[in-house]
């Protein structure tokens, strides 16, 4: 399976449940921004450029634990900005995780290894046999260095604070967006890459879930990814994710005031994506994707898809950001306000045409994978393919012939 049964069927009862209901519109994933301060200015990002007047502002550790309970979505996923700034960031994931949520949390991974070898200290105190091993492997695989390890062994943690563990309701979602100098590049900070690698190996020993997120821009050579994700299948990744970069406003405006280059330069007109997505249904069958066949055929251009930003609902310092991920009109104080006061019906792309300018070459995922999760566009034999997809061999990495 490309998810995890019990992950898997956690997300099928929420469907279910709001069906049985008749509610036509609900969360399925909370996009949670808990700050949006970095430790990067990553090229095509606007977040930190959008929000500059509040980058120091953070949600209280209970307005976080608040909205997931509000728009009662299965799945978080915490993004920012670096949520792995944020001072609660151990204490969120455990909030979510005793409201039965599952947790992804969208990291640059420039400071996993910290927080993971805050999880090993806490687990070595309590049980120094078991993971001495470990902390021996890790040293011998240059993952920690001497020094790191004696502070681990030394007990100097205060073990009241919850560290972030590994488990099945939780992953690591590290962001790549090729290999070494693309990454590097699209970050604009060297080194980033390897730090990237060297967190996923330390996280796979530990036993955590990880999972990578790639955004495709129109200088990226699609036989790199290919390449990456077979690099990232002989650590042991558990599944990608993959969207097309698209100009929404603060991020094409950031890029001009950086004298970075030209928008057009540099973000997919959806043209664009239908060309570098053209085979988006082989890495389906040959690489561990993670959503729907349904949306990979969309991006290749082969089908159509309605927008259901509703479904991906984004909170952060502001509120409810509407009426999407990408685009901001308003923000609102509340999940149901958000829904209530949006007026879904003029978004998107319907029938060829854009209803909304600024949604005339958007086929992002979280817009669109919903679309398709949902069978909101379904046509004959979708559910039977996406079952299929989800409950089939994971697949194996396979050189390109």
């Amino acid at each position: 399976m490309r998810f995890p049964l019990p992950l898997t069927l956690k997300i099928a009862s929420t469907l279910l449940k709001q069906r049985w209901r008749a509610v036509s519109r609900f969360a399925t994933v909370l996009q949670l921004e808990p700050l949006h301060a970095c430790n990067l200015a990553c090229t095509g990002c606007g977040r930190i450029r959008e929000y500059a007047s509040t980058i120091r502002d953070m949600m209280p550790l209970a307005d976080c634990l608040a909205a997931a309970a509000e728009c009662d979505a299965p799945m978080v996923s915490i993004c920012g900005g670096e949520p792995l700034l944020y001072p609660e960031i151990e204490a969120l994931v455990a909030g979510l995780r005793d409201q039965k949520r599952i947790v992804y949390l969208c990291t640059n991974a420039l400071i996993m290894r910290r927080k993971m070898s805050d999880y090993l200290a806490v687990q070595w105190s309590e049980e120094p046999r078991r993971f001495e091993p470990i902390l021996y492997q890790l040293i011998l695989e240059k993952l920690i260095s001497h020094k790191e390890a004696a502070v681990i062994r030394s007990g100097r943690i205060d073990k009241k604070r919850p560290v972030i563990k590994p488990s099945r309701w939780f992953y690591w979602n590290i962001h790549l967006d090729g290999l070494e100098a693309t990454h590097d590049r699209i970050v604009e900070k060297s080194g980033v890459f390897k730090e990237c690698v060297l967190a996923i190996r330390m996280a796979k020993i530990l036993g955590y879930q990880v999972a990578t997120n790639t955004t495709i821009y129109k200088q990226t050579k699609m036989v790199e990814i290919e390449e990456l994700w077979s690099f990232l299948g002989t650590l042991g990744v558990d599944g990608h994710t993959i969207t097309p970069g698209y100009d929404y406003a603060e991020a094409a405006e950031a890029m001009v005031r950086r004298k970075q280059g030209r928008p057009e330069d540099f973000f997919l007109t959806r043209a664009d994506t239908i060309e570098k997505f053209r085979n988006a249904e082989e890495w389906g069958r040959r690489f561990p994707l993670l959503g729907t066949p349904v949306y990979l055929e969309f991006l290749a251009g082969k089908r159509e898809l309605s927008c259901s930003a509703w479904a991906i609902p984004t909170r952060n310092v502001r509120g409810w950001k509407g009426p999407c991920y990408l685009i901001t009109d308003a923000h609102y104080a509340s999940y149901r306000e958000l829904i209530e006061a949006t007026d879904w019906d003029r978004l998107g792309r319907v029938n060829g045409v854009a209803r909304d300018p600024r949604c005339e070459h958007c086929m992002v995922h979280c817009g669109h994978e919903p679309t398709a999760t949902l069978g909101i566009n379904a046509q004959r034999g979708d559910i039977w393919k996406n079952l299929r997809f989800n409950f089939g061999p994971r697949p194996r990495i396979t050189a390109k012939r």
